[in-house]
């Protein structure tokens, strides 16, 4: 299993940035996927979650009406796209298998989003 995240950066409170995960080694299109987020010295945080169909989203409440959860089952790979982005969203982003997984594959090694000013 490879599961392989870009797209992070710095940006400014009010920013946007939109992750990638490109996925190999199962069947990306029969399995749940999600997205969750470490800071420093703090847990594992699932973020959000999206179906095999990419017909039903889940979100943290803290997300909601900023991050969009979408899949392309045809390139095996997931995104999060981050609107109005705000300092506590600064973490170590992830793709993990599973409905509100913070499962991290060995392979994954995050893409980092800071946000401040």
């Amino acid at each position: 299993v490879q599961l392989v995240e870009s797209g992070g950066g710095m940006v400014q409170p009010g920013g946007s940035l939109r992750l990638s995960c490109a996925t190999s080694g199962f069947t990306f299109s029969i399995t749940e996927m999600s997205w969750a987020r470490q800071a420093p010295g703090k847990m594992p945080e699932w973020v959000s979650t999206i179906n095999r169909y990419g017909t039903d989203t889940f979100y943290q409440d803290s997300v909601k009406g900023r991050f969009t959860i979408s899949r392309d089952n045809a390139k095996n790979t997931l995104y999060l796209q981050m609107n109005n982005l705000k300092p506590e969203d600064t973490a170590l982003y992830y793709c993990a298998r599973g409905h509100y997984s913070t499962r991290r594959e060995s392979s994954s090694r995050g893409t980092q989003v800071t946000v401040s000013s």
